[in-house]
C-alpha cells in the first residue's frame, strides 16, 4: 500500500512540474481530452484569422502600388492637357507644334509603360490582364473579390493621340476621369482590407484569450498545489517511518 502511495505521489509531481515547465494546463490528452480538442479548435481559428490579416496587408500593398503608379499617370495626363491647350494657340508653327507632341509622345510612353510594368511579385496590376484578385482574408479562404484596373492607352481612349492636326482634347478630361475613379475605387478596396485586417486581428486576440482561458496554467494555483503535494508526500513517508518503527518495537517484545 504504501508503495502505491508513493507512485500516486511520484506521479502528481510529476504532471505539476510537467504543467509548471509549459505553462499550461493541458500537455496531452490525458489532462482533459475535450479540453484538448476546444483548444484545438481556437487555434486553427486564431491561425487562419492571423493568416487572413497578413494577406488583407499583402492586399494593401497592392494597391498602394497600384494607386502610386497611377498618381504618376496622373502627373502626365496633366503635362499632356497643359501641351494641348499650348498646341491650341495661333501663335505656334506646325513645326512647334511637332516639337510639342514630341514631349507628349514621351508622356504617352510613360503612361504606357507604368500601365503596362507596374506589378508586384510577378502579377501585372494596371494592364487589364489580372481581372480579379482574389485576396483569402477569412480563415476558411473565402474574402474579397478585387477587379483591377487597366490604365493603358487603348484603356484610356488616348491611343495614338496627336496635336499636331485635328484633334480632341475631351479625350484627356475622360482619361483623367477615368483613372480618378479607378483610384477611387482602389481606395475605397484599401479601406475595406483595412478594416478587415483590423477585425481578423483583434478576432485573433479573442481567439488568443478564450485558448488561453482552456488550456493555459493558472500558476500560483499550481504553485500552491505543488507545496501541498510536497507537505502531503514528506507526511505519508513520516507516517511510514513511524509505523515502520512502532512495528520493530512490537517486534522486540516478542523475541
Amino acid at each position: 500500500m504504501s508503495l502505491g502511495i508513493h507512485s500516486m505521489d511520484n506521479t502528481n509531481q510529476y504532471n505539476i512540474y510537467s504543467q509548471l515547465s509549459s505553462g499550461k494546463r493541458i500537455n496531452k490528452a490525458a489532462d482533459d481530452a475535450a479540453g484538448l480538442a476546444v483548444a484545438q479548435k481556437l487555434l486553427t481559428q486564431e491561425n487562419g484569422l492571423d493568416i487572413g490579416a497578413q494577406n488583407a496587408k499583402d492586399g494593401m500593398g497592392v494597391f498602394n502600388v497600384a494607386d502610386g503608379a497611377m498618381g504618376g499617370i496622373m502627373d502626365y495626363l496633366q503635362r499632356i492637357d497643359e501641351l494641348s491647350i499650348r498646341s491650341m494657340n495661333g501663335l505656334y508653327s506646325d513645326s512647334d507644334k511637332q516639337a510639342i507632341q514630341m514631349e507628349i509622345d514621351g508622356m504617352l510612353d510613360g503612361i504606357q509603360s507604368l500601365a503596362k510594368g507596374t506589378s508586384l511579385n510577378q502579377q501585372k496590376l494596371l494592364d487589364g490582364s489580372m481581372a480579379d484578385l482574389h485576396l483569402a482574408t477569412n480563415p476558411r479562404g473565402g474574402g474579397l473579390d478585387i477587379q483591377m484596373e487597366d490604365v493603358t492607352l487603348n484603356a484610356l481612349g488616348l491611343a495614338g493621340y496627336n496635336v499636331t492636326g485635328d484633334f480632341d482634347r475631351d479625350a484627356i478630361s475622360k482619361a483623367m476621369d477615368i483613372v480618378s475613379k479607378a483610384r477611387g475605387r482602389m481606395g475605397a478596396a484599401t479601406n475595406r482590407l483595412e478594416h478587415t485586417y483590423n477585425y481578423n486581428r483583434q478576432a485573433s486576440e479573442n481567439m488568443t484569450a478564450s485558448r488561453s482561458r482552456v488550456e493555459d496554467l493558472d500558476v500560483p494555483k499550481a504553485v500552491s498545489e505543488k507545496q501541498k503535494q510536497a507537505l502531503l508526500s514528506q507526511y505519508r513517508n513520516l507516517m511510514i517511518r513511524r509505523q515502520m518503527n512502532d512495528n520493530s518495537i512490537v517486534l522486540k517484545l516478542f523475541q
